[in-house]
């Protein structure tokens, strides 16, 4: 089975972005399902959000806005919603978001 886990860094700040709830959602019989739920931690990880996730289609879910509201920010992305095919069925799923004001990254990590 895969792990999967994410990182947030807020660009603008060039700090790890904390406190940023997260969801983790599996695709099946045409819906999304919530899976796992987190926030980052300090260091702006979300480390361990699933250890035994099956192949299969996943999506990763930031609420940004609770992030900018309370570092008194704006943006024009309230949510930001990473969909992704697991695929192998042992490898680890790291997804890093580099966030923002006004735009993000993302991309497969180590």
């Amino acid at each position: 089975m895969s792990s999967i886990s994410t990182h947030v860094l807020d660009t603008v700040t060039g700090k790890p972005a904390a406190g940023i709830p997260v969801v983790l959602e599996i695709h099946t019989n045409n819906a999304w399902s919530v899976i796992a739920q987190s926030a980052t931690d300090a260091d702006g990880r979300c480390r361990n959000l699933i250890a035994n996730a099956a192949p299969g289609l996943y999506r990763l879910r930031f609420d940004t806005a609770a992030y900018f509201a309370q570092q008194q920010r704006t943006s024009i992305y309230p949510e930001i919603a990473i969909t992704f095919m697991s695929i192998a069925s042992e490898a680890h799923y790291h997804l890093p978001l580099l966030l923002s004001d006004n735009s993000y990254t993302t991309y497969r990590g180590s």
